[in-house]
């Protein structure tokens, strides 16, 4: 069976290695398919991804087959197509009990904390495949991080008619803009790249996006009838970004922190105070949010045809990451076929 594993940082090796064994109860064996390269991918190729270790075979973004069920099952059969739901938690601690399975003190996610998907088969519980009849394997593997999206938004609790400022867009900031949309926020992007923002405008139908730079204030603004927004969704990953994430919240309004950054930020507390901020972090996603993302895809309500940039074998993609971290490129999001 071949895999891609990311040795140290900056060596990817393809190798073979042993396939997983059959399946025990609960368990499924999965063909893959497809996967979606992620900013989280690309952080560990950089080395500097939080929670990670290496050796790792990295990939948690999958369109997989089933192959394999293992005995009791009857909810998922051989032949399904699903996406993955990668974050395999404990489901006895009080964070599963409460239902926070996306932020369990035990998790572990696949790619991450554990071996991902950049191999030809992988076991997976079932209760972390989510079957679509309607969907290609394409979309499949785009439902993880949509499902990003769609927790952050969930999170933020957007009321139709509120304002809503994205700041990254990326692929993580793009899911929050959807599902943002979707809610009936009024949504404006800002991003520091030109030509991305023209992707946004152009590709996505978004009607407002802003370029970042020192003086966006004014410019934010003018975009909301003079005020602020009242719901602001970071999703950089840049510790100085996050920070002046802070000043674009009207008064009274949320902060959402959708980006992850290896390293501390922090705020001015008279002024956090002083306009009664309400802020959130927004970690991964549930299943809710899965079956949210994936009847969203089948009722068409949402077109992924412009966000895959580029589609490579596995045998290719260690010579393609070190151009999918200039974004010069345009990379919106890179699909490896299996």
């Amino acid at each position: 069976m071949q895999a891609l594993i990311l040795q140290q940082p900056g060596q990817l090796v393809l190798t073979d290695t042993t396939p997983p064994g059959k399946p025990g109860p609960g368990e499924a064996l999965v063909r893959v398919r497809r996967v979606g390269i992620c900013g989280t991918d690309l952080h560990a190729y950089r080395g500097n991804q939080p929670f990670f270790q290496y050796p790792r075979i990295l990939g948690h973004e999958l369109g997989v087959e089933v192959i394999q069920v293992g005995a009791h099952d009857e909810a998922i059969r051989p032949g399904d197509r699903c996406a993955v739901e990668p974050y395999l938690n404990c489901g006895t601690c009080s964070t599963c009990r409460r239902g926070k399975t996306n932020c369990c003190p035990n998790l572990r996610v696949l790619g991450v904390h554990t071996d991902g998907g950049m191999r030809e088969y992988i076991t997976v519980p079932v209760e972390k495949l989510h079957r679509s009849d309607a969907l290609s394997l394409e979309r499949l593997a785009l439902v993880e991080m949509l499902s990003i999206g769609a927790h952050a938004v969930r999170r933020a609790e957007i009321a139709p008619g509120e304002t809503a400022l994205v700041v990254g867009a990326g692929p993580i900031g793009l899911s929050v803009a959807t599902f943002a949309r979707l809610a009936g926020a009024q949504v404006v992007l800002l991003e520091r790249s030109e030509s991305r923002l023209q992707f946004c405008l152009e590709k996505l139908g978004f009607e407002h996006a802003i370029l970042a730079n020192d003086d966006a204030i004014p410019n934010i603004r003018s975009h909301f009838g003079g005020d602020l927004p009242a719901v602001v969704f970071e999703a950089t990953g840049n510790a100085h970004a996050m920070m002046r994430a802070f000043e674009y919240v009207t008064h009274g309004g949320r902060l959402i922190l959708v980006g992850l950054v290896q390293g501390e930020i922090s705020f001015h507390d008279p002024d956090f105070h002083r306009r009664e901020l309400t802020l959130l972090s927004s970690r991964n996603a549930t299943a809710t949010d899965f079956r949210e993302v994936i009847r969203a895809l089948e009722q068409k309500v949402i077109d992924l045809t412009p966000w895959i940039s580029v589609t490579l074998p596995l045998a290719r993609a260690a010579e393609a990451f070190p151009a999918w971290l200039d974004p010069a490129n345009g990379t919106v999001k890179a699909m490896l076929t299996m």
